[in-house]
């Protein structure tokens, strides 16, 4: 099912990354997920029973999903 928010909030609502970026709906390989993808960072937001959860702990895909893997390739050089 495809997000289904007021078009002004979506223009409002901005990714909590440092860039506060907009958020397109949807995820990269699904337009019709409950989500909400940053345009800058690729972080994927849930989108729970019609509310958008914009905690970055919460989402996916990103940076976040990235740096966990350079440390432990960082950790195997020591």
């Amino acid at each position: 099912m495809a997000v289904q928010l007021d078009q002004q909030l979506l223009e409002i609502l901005a990714c909590p990354c440092p860039e506060h970026a907009p958020l397109a709906v949807g995820s990269p390989t699904d337009a019709e997920a409950d989500a909400l993808t940053c345009t800058s960072c690729g972080r994927i937001f849930p989108v729970q029973d019609g509310i958008p959860v914009l905690l970055l702990d919460e989402a996916t895909g990103g940076p976040s999903d990235e740096q966990p893997a350079a440390a432990e390739s960082g950790d195997e050089q020591d």
